[in-house]
């Protein structure tokens, strides 16, 4: 995977003492500081995914009998991915195999290894239910409401 070039020089914007803002020590510090306590906080509630993994983009939309997730995992076999769902969370899991090629990769932007999405849904589910199809590189996941979780129209009678 490539990632962007980072250039840092000595001396600039985020290595400076702001003495007047109250940071005695370097800004980049203070955001270091910043985004290792927010990697914890997210690592405690679960949602960030596992070591090395990334997240396929995805929608989740509702309709009157389900909850449907499409993730788009476009070249991964359906052999390659998981889906298992346990009370109200949602996990899509698999691996993005590299391919065999012959000569010299100049470049590369695709996200390669293993992927993990994951979600809560709003209400009670019909786990027994769920159904996931693979098509055109976007899989759907189905998860039909239970029926308590159904809105119900209750009729007014007469005294």
């Amino acid at each position: 995977m490539a990632l962007p070039v980072a250039h840092r020089r000595p001396g600039r914007f985020m290595e400076r003492p702001f003495p007047f803002l109250g940071w005695s020590e370097p800004t980049a510090a203070e955001f270091g500081d910043l985004f290792e306590r927010m990697n914890r906080f997210l690592g405690a509630v679960g949602t960030e995914p596992s070591a090395g993994a990334w997240s396929p983009l995805a929608d989740l939309h509702e309709t009157d009998d389900a909850y449907v997730v499409e993730a788009e995992l476009p070249g991964i076999e359906r052999e390659d991915i998981d889906v298992e769902i346990s009370n109200r969370e949602l996990c899509i899991t698999g691996e993005y195999k590299d391919r065999e090629r012959e000569g010299v990769l100049r470049h590369s932007s695709r996200r390669t290894g293993h992927f993990e999405y994951r979600t809560l849904l709003p209400a009670d589910l019909r786990a027994e239910g769920v159904t996931a199809v693979l098509s055109g590189g976007v899989l759907t996941v189905t998860v039909p409401k239970a029926q308590a979780a159904k809105p119900h129209h209750v009729e007014i009678t007469q005294a």
